[in-house]
């Protein structure tokens, strides 16, 4: 079982922690540019926390629209360290997007840089141009309290169609220990090449938090590498683990691959990986994926790992350490809704001045996920399906709601209902089934959306229909436009 944290904690002193140990040890490889050492590391974290306090003020919100570079990470820690709250934001997201936030956060400060959608108002804004000399200042010292203070804040889909700042304690850095061995196999002398973004909260944690905090080596390609040339960075730089979404693998495997001797395994997580994917890398590298299932309010928690490996069909276990139950009405059961225990050091603190919202979610001391499960004999759980009608955009929950809220108020558009919809065994889309007088143009409708959410929530699909499916009760069948859809055109 995990032992709780110190007393006296902080998140970013806690990640850092070996940067004394091991100062000269590459922290972070940025391929084709800089190296940066731990002792880089923690001056350029430390130092810009100092700058970031004749800001602002521990407790403070901080804001984040920064782009796929180092400064997101370096700017995320640095605020940990120095008591300030970041709020990391996809730099995918729009203008009316980021507007809607900041108007719920009032943050104290929003770290901008440019080409990247800026709220509208008068907010106090520190240009990302200003952080690079921020972190040649003194080292701020770590504020260091309680556990169970609040840290940050991410931004994850409601099934409301409103989207929810979930707030973490600093004890959840802590609780991602139970990932090392539950999950990655991670040890100090690990490579991890992570091929997502910076500013991806699944690249923040299993590609950059998670390898700094056993003094790992942690390897971000630069923004705009193509995913064909991930396997020669695999090689070129030795990686031991290779962690990304089911669509990188996918895009990597439209080529013949060689066998990286390095690469121990590669790690998978945000959305479902089909098997004949994972069959398909172990043909070909001669090494397996294992996969993690999580959400963002409490992270993974049941995942494969090299010393356990998860049963064909299953999500894999719960992590060393997690209470887990399948949840029904009667109680725990070997089939019902996935639900993880709330003394979990990993589960959020709540939904940000949502009591009512946080409140919803137990049942009893179990925070219930949404997602159905089934246990098998072993202990294994697989996954059964969701709860209700959330949908995955590449690796990120999406609500229908928030999408079908905005494709609404198209001037032709009588009603729309939005699916995803899977379009092969490999592959699934988020799909917008719409009523109007007349069949609309689907690139008129995709730049009506792309103007209004980020390019992730935008539907891939467009399908008019003469009605929408309706039950007894006239509730809105989403399920059934899925199942008409993959029956005619997909994989049901």
């Amino acid at each position: 079982m995990l032992t709780s944290p110190p007393p006296r904690f902080n998140m970013a002193a806690h990640v850092l922690a070996q940067a004394g140990l091991r100062a000269g040890h590459p922290a972070l490889i940025v391929p084709g540019g800089k190296v940066w050492s731990y002792a880089d590391l923690e001056q350029a974290v430390r130092g810009t926390a100092t700058g970031l306090l004749t800001r602002a003020h521990p407790g403070d919100r901080i804001l984040m629209r920064l782009g796929n570079t180092p400064d997101f990470p370096i700017t995320y820690l640095a605020c940990i360290a120095a008591g300030l709250i970041p709020v990391p934001t996809s730099s995918q997201l729009t203008t009316p997007e980021v507007t809607k936030m900041a108007r719920e956060l009032s943050p104290a400060l929003i770290v901008q840089a440019d080409g990247i959608a800026a709220a509208e108002g008068n907010w106090p804004i520190l240009p990302a141009t200003a952080l690079p000399a921020m972190r040649a200042l003194p080292q701020a010292d770590y504020a260091m309290g309680e556990p169970d203070r609040p840290a940050y804040i991410v931004y994850t889909s409601g099934t409301s169609g409103q989207a929810r700042a979930v707030v973490h304690a600093h004890r959840a850095i802590w609780a991602r220990r139970m990932m090392w061995d539950g999950w990655y196999g991670l040890t100090a002398d690990d490579r991890v090449l992570h091929a997502g973004a910076f500013n991806w909260t699944y690249t923040l944690g299993t590609g950059l938090m998670d390898p700094w905090s056993v003094g790992a080596t942690a390897i971000i390609p630069p923004d705009g590498t193509d995913a064909a040339t991930l396997p020669a960075l695999l090689t070129d730089h030795a990686a031991t683990i290779f962690a990304a979404a089911p669509g990188v693998y996918r895009r990597i495997l439209r080529q013949r691959l060689s066998p990286v001797l390095t690469l121990r395994h590669g790690l998978s997580a945000g959305e479902m990986m089909p098997d004949t994917l994972r069959a398909a890398w172990m043909q070909q590298t001669g090494t397996p994926i294992h996969e993690a299932f999580g959400m963002s309010e409490i992270s993974t928690f049941i995942s494969g790992s090299p010393m356990r490996p998860a049963p064909p069909g299953t999500l894999g276990y719960p992590q060393p350490g997690r209470q887990v139950a399948l949840w029904t009405p009667d109680g725990p059961a070997d089939h019902g809704q996935i639900a993880v225990h709330r003394s979990d050091p990993g589960l959020m603190l709540g939904y940000f001045g949502q009591p009512d919202e946080t409140a919803a979610r137990y049942s009893g001391d179990w925070f219930l996920t949404g997602d159905e499960g089934t246990r098998d004999a072993s202990g294994a759980i697989a996954y059964a399906g969701r709860a209700d009608d959330m949908m995955n955009a590449g690796g990120t929950r999406v609500s229908p709601v928030e999408v079908e809220a905005v494709l609404s108020i198209h001037p032709r558009i009588t009603e729309v209902a939005c699916a995803e919809v899977r379009v092969s065994p490999e592959l699934s889309l988020i799909a917008a089934f719409y009523t109007a007088p007349d069949l609309l143009d689907d690139a008129e409708l995709t730049r009506f959306a792309a103007g209004r959410l980020a390019a992730y929530k935008v539907p891939r699909i467009f399908v008019h229909r003469d009605a929408m499916p309706r039950g007894a009760n006239n509730k809105l069948l989403r399920r059934a436009l899925r199942r008409e859809w993959e029956a005619a055109y997909g994989q049901a």
